[in-house]
């Protein structure tokens, strides 16, 4: 493994560009605004919430086609732009020749203040490039959800969803991919990255100029194990959208880094046998994006949580991975796998692959069944039995790109006789970790499944969890919700005319009201 340090290089505004003697933790917004000068990219939250400073990633796939994703620049470390392309607003058009994104907006006066415009151009282009290549129109729910993670205080979400609409009706205006592919070719041939800058405001104990911090950046999954064992006090990095708020707000010391994101092995999703059963495996290097899709294909009731977590910026830069190593108890990637029965794969360079079941992985808050030299590999799911019945609930404050207050995946598998054969009831946001309600589950297992048996596993919640009070939601309104949600559950599932998925939906139900 090679220890030569280099430059980070990208492609951004028609040409590959160096950067060295930056701190490591340069966000992508500080070297765009402080240093390109490229101010059309806005700061308003700096943790990946508001979507003004959204950009475009470019990256050539394993066939070498151009794929664009939109994550927020704010929470992204500029080393991890090394090899790709950075596309932001100067990019397109100016107010003399405007694309058709821009005139979109204008025609439909989409614009007050325009402090969030930019990012919201940057995402609804995007979306036009996803759709012409695809030869598509989105429809104008497509469209409220591809600007999920652009938030407007001031014009309205209205004109700029018939901006959205409107972009269509112009005559196409694409982004220059052909310069843009070419540009990444010749990064193509740069060696793996391991950059070194001078970090001055971290002095070490015995050197009075300062400390250097390291950021590498390996391209295999040997090379990884043997940086995990070889600096195991390092921060494994991948999307950055927590570790980036942990620079951002809390104004963390990170340290060395080791990036996940050049590890082509760790994105792959693919059919794999689980224990003699067809399977899913879903490398820690996938985004969330790409991997909700492959979860909501593998159970459909999965797709409006999908859509719910976080927002398209942050799905497309975050990974699963990192969502389950993370391990936070209001995360909503663990509800969804521990109900599907999921094993989390773990590696490391002298003791290779251990797996285990996700449910045990997770020990206390913030404690996990992780050495200090393993890294997260996968997750490995078995496909579910044509039986089983799932239901994804999320309960937060709004629809959209918000934490959870509460997450319930429940799953449910019933007999000939309409006796419980099999119950996995996963929740977040009950407990300092994502867990099973043991006793709920024990309470229907082998009992007919009505009202009487939903009751009883109601009740025995209180005795699984002893949910905190927070900004989110009470210890009260917490075990509450949960109980309520085994009675939707219920409603869904019971034997006998169960309601279909729009009468359970308090969203559907109040769009039904307004029409």
């Amino acid at each position: 493994m090679s220890t030569s340090t280099r430059n980070i290089r990208f492609f951004h505004r028609g040409a590959i560009r160096t950067v060295q003697d930056l701190a490591p933790t340069t966000t992508v917004l500080e070297w765009l605004r402080e240093h390109a000068h490229c101010t059309g990219s806005k700061e308003g939250c700096a943790e990946g919430d508001c979507g003004a400073c959204t950009v475009l990633l470019g990256e050539l796939d394993a066939a070498g086609q151009l794929q664009l994703r939109n994550v927020n620049a704010c929470t992204q470390f500029l080393p991890s732009l090394d090899g790709q392309a950075l596309l932001t607003v100067e990019d397109l058009g100016n107010s003399a020749a405007p694309v058709a994104v821009q005139q979109a907006m204008v025609d439909c006066h989409a614009s007050q203040c325009g402090f969030c415009t930019p990012g919201i151009v940057i995402s609804l282009q995007a979306c036009l490039e996803r759709h012409c290549e695809a030869g598509t129109r989105p429809s104008r729910q497509e469209l409220a959800d591809d600007l999920a993670g652009n938030l407007c205080r001031c014009t309205g979400y209205r004109p700029i969803l018939d901006a959205g609409q409107r972009m269509f009706e112009l005559p196409a205006q694409r982004l220059d991919g052909l310069a843009v592919a070419a540009g990444l070719r010749e990064l193509q041939n740069d060696t793996p990255l391991h950059y070194v800058a001078a970090n001055p405001a971290q002095p070490s104990q015995d050197q009075a100029q300062g400390r250097s911090d390291h950021f590498h950046a390996p391209r295999s999954v040997a090379e990884l194990a043997q940086l995990r064992a070889d600096k195991p006090q390092a921060l494994l990095l991948s999307g950055g959208t927590d570790i980036g708020l942990w620079h951002n707000k809390q104004f963390r010391d990170l340290g060395d880094i080791i990036y996940l994101g050049q590890v082509a092995e760790l994105r792959q999703i693919r059919a794999q046998a689980f224990e003699g059963r067809p399977g899913l495996w879903i490398g820690a290097g996938a985004s969330l994006e790409a991997a909700w899709a492959a979860l909501a294909e593998l159970a459909p009731n999965l797709r409006e949580l999908w859509l719910r977590f976080a927002s398209p910026p942050v799905r497309q830069a975050g990974t699963l991975g990192g969502n389950i190593a993370n391990g936070s108890p209001i995360g909503d990637g663990a509800p969804a796998l521990i109900a599907l029965g999921a094993d989390i794969v773990l590696r490391s360079a002298q003791r290779g692959q251990r797996r285990l079941p996700l449910q045990d992985f997770y020990l206390g808050y913030q404690q996990k069944d992780l050495a200090a030299d393993e890294f997260v590999e996968a997750l490995h799911l078995p496909r579910p039995a044509p039986d089983l019945q799932l239901q994804a609930y999320k309960i937060s404050k709004r629809y959209d790109s918000d934490i959870s207050a509460v997450c319930a995946v429940l799953a449910l598998r019933l007999d000939d006789e309409a006796r419980v054969a099999e119950a996995r009831f996963a929740f977040g946001g009950m407990a300092a970790i994502v867990k099973r309600a043991a006793r709920a589950e024990a309470a229907v297992l082998g009992q007919a499944w009505n009202e009487a048996t939903v009751q009883r596993a109601a009740q025995a919640l209180a005795q699984d969890f002893q949910p905190l009070s927070d900004l989110r939601a009470s210890s009260t309104y917490r075990l509450r919700v949960a109980q309520n949600l085994l009675q939707k559950l219920w409603l869904a599932t019971r034997p006998d005319e169960p309601l279909p998925a729009p009468e359970l939906s308090v969203w559907q139900a109040q769009e039904r009201g307004a029409a």
